[in-house]
């Protein structure tokens, strides 16, 4: 399994947030800021160079201060992330956050694509599916079987009704959960410092789901040194 946190956007529009209160905005001051994370900004991904700007810094850790109180601020810092390899049943359990991605979140169907002897990586060496552990065993099972005079033909892990062996939505029902599954979602920093308090390390989630949510964080902080595992798990969310 591999996660990629692709890029971050938004800080600069974070930034300016903090001169709106207390009307201490100017646009000119706006524009100020912005050229700074420009300047700072390594490449498409929008990692930010702390050796560039000290005055960007300290406008950083600033909105990190507040930020996690006034937790609208940190909405304004958007991820874009893609993982690759996620077991099925614990792409289950990410998405229960879908509501946390504002339901920006895509993964691979289940109905349009066609899995055979895939496992994540997790379940690789722990489990053999019962396909698996006959052909070890040398034992062979027929191509067609008759039930209650109806035909059902092999498949991967089962039997599907014959006149249905090509029917997605049916070949789908004998997919086993440790599948691996891609999927690409987006998140602001407010609701990751959510996810991450409940899916972290030292929590009670799926070991290859926690392993998700530590290898975001680590992208995030790539990105972003300030944005730190304290940071998340400071935010009041």
């Amino acid at each position: 399994m591999t996660v990629y946190v692709n890029k971050v956007r938004g800080i600069d529009d974070a930034i300016v947030t903090m001169f709106m209160s207390k009307r201490s905005w100017t646009r000119e001051k706006e524009m100020h800021i912005r050229d700074l994370v420009q300047q700072a900004t390594v490449d498409y991904t929008g990692k930010i160079d702390p050796s560039v700007s000290p005055e960007l810094n300290d406008h950083i850790a600033k909105l990190c201060k507040w930020g996690v109180n006034h937790i609208t601020m940190l909405r304004f810092v958007d991820f874009s992330i893609t993982v690759e390899g996620l077991h099925r049943g614990g792409q289950d359990d990410w998405d229960a956050h879908a509501k946390r991605f504002d339901n920006r979140i895509i993964r691979t169907s289940t109905r349009l694509s066609t899995f055979a002897d895939e496992m994540s990586d997790f379940y690789k060496d722990k489990i053999i599916p019962t396909d698996t552990a006959l052909g070890i065993l040398g034992i062979t099972t027929p191509d067609t079987i008759v039930h209650d005079g109806v035909s059902y033909v092999r498949t991967h892990n089962g039997y599907i009704r014959e006149d249905m062996k090509d029917d997605k939505d049916v070949k789908r029902g004998l997919y086993m959960l440790s599948i691996p599954s891609n999927f690409i979602f987006k998140i602001d920093l407010t609701e990751y410092g959510h996810v991450f308090k409940e899916r972290r390390e030292g929590g009670t989630a799926n070991p290859e789901v926690k392993q998700v949510a530590e290898a975001v964080a680590d992208g995030i902080q790539n990105l972003v040194p300030w944005f730190t595992r304290d940071l998340l798990m400071s935010i009041k969310n």
